[in-house]
């Protein structure tokens, strides 16, 4: 029977996830939708950037520059060059390609057109068929505040290289910001939520917190499933690990259950986590959690995919009565044979 399937995902963990995930519910026959983080956006010369709704976008039209994971392959950076040579700031890394991105969606917000809408468009132009939600139209930035002061997400996580200490983070615009109904819609009419293996602090949290996005999860009868970004301890990518030493949160697979049942009590079916981490198993289910085990890096398509088909297999085997937990002893995944790179 055909499933209807929300990936909620950010940064270049959520991308790796989606583009596994689309190919493993197109197999299976199932529906696809993606809500993506917004709450990185900001303006850089003068336009508007939504990182990673492009980097879904063209990861999913399979343009991606898989070299850096974002981006578009084979773009060059002539304008940062010459922004360089007349002594501009030019620490923000846009492609010249990638700037008509950016140009079309700063022109089409100055006409007053919906962000969702101009998402759309763009997906429609780069061949992209799995529908790609946002979260909200309104505007949300994601501020750390570190040891050099408040920062906005892209200064601290581009220009400072996520070195300064982390101290705390927050949302700005969450008391104004409203879902969309697509992202509504999605959620309240899912089988199965599954939040990608990204930050779950600053690419998870300002999805779920958009208000009304938990109260549509709550009245759905979809099982959820998270993935821990973490394997062996520390994320593959960012600094996940200084986030959740900043809000006094181990930085372990229990830290990242612990984030998820002390913010979302409830949400949660399940957590995977890879075999590395096999020790944290007996500390999460502790939590109410049922805990996969599984391999999660994302080298490869067949990693992306077998990783999602896994998912999948092991939603299938819990009950569809909303975020309630019936497997006391969880079927593991002691196979890792994803096909060769």
């Amino acid at each position: 029977m055909t499933q209807r399937l929300v990936l909620i995902a950010g940064g270049v963990g959520g991308a790796k996830a989606a583009e596994g995930l689309a190919q493993a519910a197109a197999e299976r026959g199932d529906h696809l939708q993606i809500i993506g983080n917004v709450a990185d956006d900001d303006t850089f010369y003068g336009l508007q950037v939504s990182p990673d709704i492009d980097t879904l976008l063209y990861s999913l039209s399979q343009r991606v520059n898989r070299s850096q994971g974002w981006g578009l392959a084979g773009d060059s950076n002539r304008l940062q060059q010459q922004l360089a040579l007349l002594g501009a700031s030019h620490w923000m890394k846009l492609g010249d390609l990638d700037l008509a991105t950016h140009l079309y969606r700063t022109q089409r917000q100055q006409q007053g057109d919906r962000t969702s809408d101009i998402t759309h468009s763009l997906a429609v132009s780069l061949g992209v068929t799995t529908p790609v939600l946002l979260p909200t139209d309104d505007d949300l930035r994601t501020w750390i505040k570190t040891s050099e002061g408040w920062l906005r997400f892209q200064e601290f996580f581009v220009r400072e290289r996520c070195q300064p200490a982390v101290e705390a983070i927050e949302i700005r615009g969450l008391e104004t910001a409203q879902a969309t109904p697509e992202a509504i819609a999605a959620l309240e009419q899912a089988d199965v939520i599954l939040l990608a293996p990204s930050n779950p602090l600053v690419s998870i949290d300002p999805i779920l917190k958009v208000p009304g996005i938990q109260q549509a999860i709550t009245r759905s009868a979809a099982r959820c499933i998270a993935i821990s970004p973490l394997i062996g301890g520390q994320p593959i990518k960012g600094p996940l690990d200084k986030m959740l030493k900043a809000l006094h949160l181990p930085c372990n697979n229990i830290g990242v259950a612990q984030h998820y049942q002390q913010t979302y009590p409830g949400l949660l079916n399940a957590l995977v986590i890879d075999h590395q981490d096999h020790i944290d198993q007996q500390a999460i289910q502790a939590q109410g959690i049922v805990t996969f085990i599984t391999d999660t890096l994302m080298t490869c398509q067949a990693d992306k995919v077998h990783l999602m088909q896994q998912c999948l297999r092991w939603m299938d085997l819990l009950t569809t009565t909303p975020r309630s937990i019936t497997c006391s002893t969880p079927p593991y995944a002691s196979q890792t044979g994803a096909a060769p790179c």
